[in-house]
């Protein structure tokens, strides 16, 4: 009965072996807990053996599920790989939330692979600041630079992006301008940009710290319009400083700005980041190219 096996039992089957747990593997499929079981059964019957072994407490794969997961999940790899080729449109989505995340070789990234990869496009798309990661996890977008570490469940995080140095924008006759680098004790002296509206909320206190490496804490200056010019001309004016990132520093424009390294402010790091589990050809071949580029190994897991 193997020649009625389809493609939608394969998939909840792979489902299943990744998530151990019917009620997720039914939500990422996007469908219901009594589907993925009738799938389950008829894949079972079709070929003869039990795949899955069910308690009220555990799932787990059989001996026979083991083996059927490591013969079928590279070939099923490789047949959804060809048919999106076979479409000659595939797109990979990769979300942005700001410049910061995505590092000074995003664009270096993107080229090779699909230099590598002309059966499929990337698309990049800026996403709203409520939610770094519920883009991803909706299915909006296939990968997203974010901030490390990444501390969720259903979510890996892959090759590095960026390990930058902090660096502090002032005015070029601002009192810090001559100084070689700055700490955040110096900082403390000014008033810094209220990046509230500009940075999701868990991010706030990374770009601009609540306090001083002595306990000072921060005189912060909000923003009446949160956008990119109003940010640097306050700054051109003398009116606060902004602790930003070396490659964003570099977009300041000069010669009313300056940057110096701030030296008490550990690196930003950012990685690719997707989800657990997701079986995309083309995710996998970007995590690939990734590694290749950028000398991270990325593993998609």
């Amino acid at each position: 009965m193997w020649e009625t096996i389809e493609l939608r039992e394969i998939r909840v089957f792979l489902a299943l072996a990744d998530e151990l747990h019917f009620g997720r593997a039914a939500e990422r499929l996007g469908v219901t807990q009594s589907r993925v079981s009738q799938s389950l059964r008829a894949l079972e019957a079709k070929l003869g053996e039990r795949l899955v072994h069910r308690t009220s407490r555990r799932v787990a794969l059989t001996a026979a599920g083991e083996r059927f997961l490591a013969d079928v999940g590279p070939v099923h790899e490789r047949l959804v790989e060809v048919l999106q080729g076979a479409t000659h449109d595939a797109t990979l989505r990769i979300g942005l939330l700001t410049s910061i995340t995505a590092g000074p070789r995003l664009i270096e990234l993107i080229s090779v692979f699909e230099e590598r990869h002309p059966g499929c496009s990337v698309e990049v798309k800026e996403l709203a600041l409520s939610d770094r990661f519920e883009p991803l996890r909706e299915g909006d977008v296939d990968v997203i630079a974010g901030r490390r570490p990444v501390d969720e469940p259903d979510l890996v995080a892959g090759p590095t992006l960026a390990h930058e140095p902090w660096m502090l924008a002032v005015a070029a006759d601002h009192p810090l301008s001559g100084r070689a680098e700055v700490t955040t004790d110096d900082i403390a002296d000014y008033e810094v940009s209220d990046t509230r509206g500009m940075l999701p909320a868990e991010l706030l206190g990374i770009v601009v710290p609540e306090r001083a490496a002595s306990g000072r804490p921060m005189k912060r200056r909000r923003l009446k319009h949160h956008d990119w010019s109003e940010l640097t001309t306050m700054i051109a004016r003398g009116k606060l400083v902004h602790p930003t990132t070396a490659s964003i520093a570099a977009q300041f424009p000069a010669p009313g700005i300056r940057c110096m390294p701030i030296a008490d402010l550990p690196a930003w790091d950012s990685a690719l980041v997707w989800r657990r589990g997701d079986r995309s050809p083309w995710l996998r071949a970007f995590a690939g190219v990734a590694e290749d580029v950028l000398g991270d190994p990325g593993k998609v897991s």
